[in-house]
């Protein structure tokens, strides 16, 4: 049987986790079901959006699903 310490070992997130205040979970939901439409997911898009806000070199804005309009 696993001592408590290695559970939690087993449990911690492999990255520091940041956190986004100000978001209702519908504009979440909708993000969330873009990003799988678009291949992609909530942190990958939004690490994008960081890097291209930096200028970083080689950093493109992600795409974005179509229009379900």
């Amino acid at each position: 049987m696993a001592s408590d310490e290695e559970r939690r070992r087993q449990h911690r997130h492999r990255h520091k986790q940041r956190v986004l205040r100000g978001i209702d979970d519908d504009l979440a939901a909708a993000f969330d079901a873009a990003a799988a439409t678009a291949g992609s997911d909530r942190s990958r898009i939004t690490r994008q959006f960081w890097e291209w806000y930096l200028r970083r070199p080689g950093v493109e804005l992600p795409d974005r699903p179509n229009s379900e309009k």
